[in-house]
């Protein structure tokens, strides 16, 4: 079992507060994920979880039981960093199998744990090597394998592809997605790269300023973001927000359209501009308008398409898929079609 309730959580650095009073249910078997913009508290609520903080108030329970004054070590959880803290002097193997020995765990008993860890990773031609022999994504590889050894109830992940490669991180996160299904684990994991919360996680938990502005899965947050800042976060290129005025919208203060939803023509449509920069990412093409009536676009349409900065063009959007906020940024449910997606009538127009 490895499930994890919060409740009320703050943390404050002397008369700085960083976590305000956060509340998160993680059910048993779960692939949470935390993002948010930098300093918005997500590494600090993941170093409270595992004790490397004190909260300031509130509670943390695993599995129903209190650990807000349980040290680290007996929580039953296993951190990985982004810097792997992987010893240069000792080989994979012993590295892996370190905490164990440390713990006291017959030897035996320490050479299966690791020997199945290492086959889950991939990692048994390297196990005789060094750190300093190993590339980083296998450096990752063997600090996530020094965490499966110990069994834990709850993985957390702090950022830990954030100093590989590109490529590495596809091939990494492969991994990490095929490590959560095998092992069925309770994991929370930090990043930054929306990319990741979206392919990884089961629910993510959106922060800003040191409070949750949502939770859901990757779809609920891109389809139905609750306010302004989710809308604005999650996907990329970023959603298009339009002053609702333009728009003759009288009980919205903004609205939101993403760019894949709106269409593009060269003959007609409801908005009018020119093309100012045009972006060629072979399965995608990516169109940023200046239009008359709405102001700047970001337009994205699959596949290549043959638009060029200067070229006219009118911009149509789904009407099903726009968004509407009120003054103060959130969601307003109101007006919506029958698929539950928001509306603005009448039909904008030129």
């Amino acid at each position: 079992m490895g499930s994890l309730q919060l409740k009320t959580i703050r943390k404050a650095f002397g008369s700085h507060e960083v976590l305000k009073g956060i509340d998160l249910d993680v059910k048993d078997g779960e692939f949470v994920i935390f993002v948010g913009p930098s300093g918005c508290g997500k590494s600090t609520l993941l170093r409270t979880i595992a004790g490397l903080e004190d909260a300031t108030s509130g509670s943390v329970q695993i599995d129903g039981v209190e650990v807000g004054h349980v040290a680290p070590a007996k929580r039953g959880i296993a951190m990985v960093f982004q810097s792997y803290a992987l010893y240069p002097h000792l080989t994979v193997k012993d590295n892996m199998g370190l905490g164990l020995k440390q713990a006291g765990v017959p030897k035996a008993e320490i050479e299966e744990k690791v020997a199945k860890a290492a086959g889950m990773l991939s990692l048994e031609p390297y196990l005789a090597r060094r750190p300093a022999e190993l590339s980083g994504g296998q450096r990752q590889r063997v600090a996530i394998g020094r965490a499966i050894v110990r069994e834990p109830k709850l993985f957390l992940f702090d950022e830990p592809l954030s100093n590989l490669d590109a490529a590495l991180r596809v091939n990494t996160r492969l991994e990490i997605a095929r490590l959560h299904r095998s092992l069925k684990a309770t994991m929370i994991y930090v990043t930054h790269d929306q990319v990741e919360a979206m392919t990884l996680a089961d629910k993510i938990v959106v922060l800003n300023a040191g409070r949750i502005e949502q939770v859901g899965s990757p779809m609920e947050l891109y389809n139905r973001p609750a306010n302004l800042f989710v809308a604005g976060f999650i996907g990329s290129p970023q959603m298009n927000f339009i002053d609702a005025a333009k728009l003759g919208d009288g009980e919205a203060k903004t609205i939101g359209i993403r760019p894949e939803h709106i269409g593009l023509s060269r003959e007609s449509g409801d908005w009018k501009g020119k093309v100012i920069h045009v972006e060629h990412l072979g399965a995608d093409t990516i169109i940023y308008i200046e239009s008359e009536t709405v102001g700047l676009l970001t337009v994205r349409l699959f596949g290549e398409h043959r638009y060029a900065a200067d070229d006219i063009v009118h911009a149509t959007p789904v009407i099903g898929s726009m968004h509407r906020f009120d003054a103060d940024g959130r969601v307003i449910k109101s007006g919506k079609t029958g698929n539950g997606a928001p509306v603005i009538w009448p039909r904008p127009g030129i």
